[in-house]
C-alpha cells in the first residue's frame, strides 16, 4: 500500500511504500542565510519523518541541493552534523543547482528513510 502525507494536486509532504518513506523539504523563509535555511529544512524533515513513522536516525539516503556550493557547503555541513545523530549518517550527495523554485531559497533536501522502529 502507498501512503501519502498531506497530498495536494502537485505533491505530498512524504510518500511511504514497502517500509521506505520518501520526503523533500525546503526552507520556510527566502531571505535568511544558509545556516538558518538549513536549520529550517532539517527541522521540517525531522517533523515529516516523525509523522511518517520514521526519524533522522532511520535515514538511508539524502540528496542536498545548494544554489551556491562554494559559499554554503561548510555552513550547511555544520548544521547537518549538529542535527544528525552520531553513527546515523546516510549515503549523501550534495550538488549545486542554478536555482530552486523560489529565488531566495538556497537549499532543498530529498531523503529516503526506513519506516518504523527496529523493523530493519
Amino acid at each position: 500500500m502507498i501512503q501519502r502525507l498531506n497530498p495536494t494536486a502537485r505533491y505530498a509532504d512524504a510518500v511511504a511504500h514497502q517500509g521506505i518513506v520518501y520526503a523533500v523539504e525546503v526552507p520556510a523563509t527566502e531571505t535568511d542565510d544558509i545556516a538558518t535555511q538549513s536549520r529550517e529544512v532539517l527541522e521540517a524533515l525531522e517533523a515529516t519523518l516523525a509523522l511518517s513513522d520514521s526519524g533522522k536516525d532511520r535515514l538511508l539516503m539524502a540528496t542536498v541541493y545548494l544554489t551556491d556550493i562554494a559559499a554554503s557547503y561548510d555552513a550547511f555541513n555544520a548544521e547537518w552534523e549538529r542535527w544528525l545523530p552520531a553513527g546515523a549518517a546516510p549515503v549523501r550527495a550534495c550538488v549545486e543547482v542554478r536555482a530552486l523554485t523560489h529565488p531566495g531559497w538556497k537549499i532543498e533536501i530529498a531523503v529516503t528513510a526506513a519506516v518504523g522502529e527496529g523493523k530493519d
